[in-house]
C-alpha cells in the first residue's frame, strides 16, 4: 500500500515536472516559406531608428514576408500597447527594440504565454523579469559595455589619463544608457586623474543633448572631454560649445557611439574625435536568426554584432559605408 502510494506521488511529481518545464520553455516556431511578423520600434526621432527600421523593412520585402510595424513614439507604455496588438493579431513572431528594460518584460511573458516568440534587437530588458532563452528567444545587438569601456579606454590613452568629463547619458533605464555608463564607469575607476564632472541623460535627443551641455558647461567651464552616448547627443553638445566660443577637437574632445555619417564626417572635418559604431542594420541578422529558430538551431541567448570604430586616421575612408 505505501509503496502504491509513493509510485502515485512519483508519478505526479514527474507529471508536474513535465508541466513546468513545458509553462518555461519557448514557444515554438513552424519551419514555412513565409511569416507574419512584428516589429515593434522605440521611436523614429533620429538617423539611427530611422536606419533601423528601414533595414527592417526592406529585409521583409526581400523575403516576401508580412511585417507589422508600430512605433512607440518614445513611450514605454505605448510600445507596451503595440507589443499586446500584434499579439491579438497572432504573429508568427515579434521583433522588439524595448524603449525600457523594466516596463517591457511584463509584456513580453505576455507574448510567450500566447505561443509567440518574441526577439530582442538593439535593446535588452530587466533579466530578472524575463530571460533569454526562456522568455524570449534572444537578444541581438551590441556589447554596450563593452563600447563604453572603449571610449574610456580611448580617452585614457589620449589624455594620458587626465580627464575632466561631461557625460550625456541615454534614456534613463534603457539598457544602452545603464550599459555604456557601466562600462565607461569600469575605466574611470581604474584612472584617478580621469574625473566625471558632471552626469546627466540627454535622452538620445539632439536638442536635448545641446540644452543640458548648455547648462552644464556654465557650471563646469574646465571640462575639456564631453562623452556622449550617441551620435546625436554629440552633435548638440558640439552646437553648445560653439554657442559658448569653444572649439570642438581642439580645446574639448568630443566622443560618442553610433557611426551615422554625419558624425563620422564630424570626425573627418576634426570636431568629433571618436566613435564607436553601432550598426543599426539588423533586418538580415534578426530574420536569419528567426529562420535558424524555426529549423531547429541552437539559438545563443546573445548575439552580439561585429562593431567598428571611426577616427582621424580612418574616418574618410570608411565614411561612404557608415549608415
Amino acid at each position: 500500500m505505501k509503496q502504491a502510494k509513493l509510485m502515485v506521488l512519483a508519478a505526479a511529481l514527474t507529471v508536474t515536472a513535465v508541466a513546468l518545464a513545458a509553462d518555461t520553455g519557448l514557444p515554438k516556431l513552424a519551419k514555412k516559406a513565409t511569416y507574419k511578423v512584428g516589429f515593434a520600434q522605440t521611436e523614429s526621432n533620429n538617423p539611427w531608428r530611422i536606419a533601423q527600421t528601414q533595414s527592417m523593412q526592406d529585409e521583409a520585402k526581400k523575403l516576401g514576408w508580412q511585417l507589422v510595424y508600430t512605433d512607440a513614439q518614445g513611450s514605454a507604455a505605448k510600445q507596451v500597447a503595440d507589443v499586446r496588438s500584434m499579439i491579438a493579431q497572432k504573429v508568427d513572431a515579434i521583433f522588439l527594440s524595448p524603449r525600457e528594460e523594466k516596463p517591457l518584460a511584463p509584456v513580453i511573458l505576455e507574448a510567450k504565454k500566447a505561443g509567440i516568440p518574441v526577439f530582442l534587437i538593439d535593446r535588452n530588458v530587466d533579466q530578472s523579469l524575463a530571460k533569454a532563452g526562456n522568455d524570449y528567444v534572444t537578444f541581438i545587438g551590441s556589447n554596450f559595455i563593452q563600447e563604453g569601456q572603449r571610449v574610456g579606454q580611448w580617452i585614457a590613452k589620449k589624455t594620458n589619463g587626465k580627464a575632466n568629463i561631461i557625460e550625456l547619458e541615454g534614456t534613463t533605464g534603457s539598457s544602452p544608457a545603464n550599459d555604456r555608463k557601466k562600462g565607461f564607469d569600469d575605466v574611470i575607476a581604474k584612472n584617478p586623474g580621469m574625473k566625471i564632472l558632471a552626469s546627466q541623460t540627454g535622452d538620445f535627443s539632439r536638442d536635448k543633448g545641446r540644452q543640458v551641455m548648455e547648462t552644464l558647461l556654465q557650471a563646469h567651464p574646465e571640462v575639456d572631454v564631453v562623452y556622449a552616448h550617441n551620435d546625436e547627443m554629440a552633435i548638440g553638445a558640439i552646437a553648445a560649445l560653439e554657442a559658448a566660443g569653444r572649439k570642438p577637437g581642439k580645446d574639448v574632445l568630443v566622443l560618442s557611439i553610433d557611426g551615422g555619417r554625419e558624425a563620422v564626417q564630424l570626425v573627418v572635418d576634426g570636431k568629433i574625435a571618436y566613435v564607436v559604431e553601432c550598426n543599426p542594420k539588423f533586418g538580415p541578422k534578426a530574420y536569419s536568426t528567426l529562420k535558424d529558430y524555426a529549423a531547429g538551431k541552437k539559438i545563443n541567448a546573445k548575439i552580439i554584432n561585429p562593431d567598428r570604430e571611426f577616427h582621424s586616421a580612418n574616418a574618410a575612408k570608411l565614411l561612404p559605408s557608415a549608415y
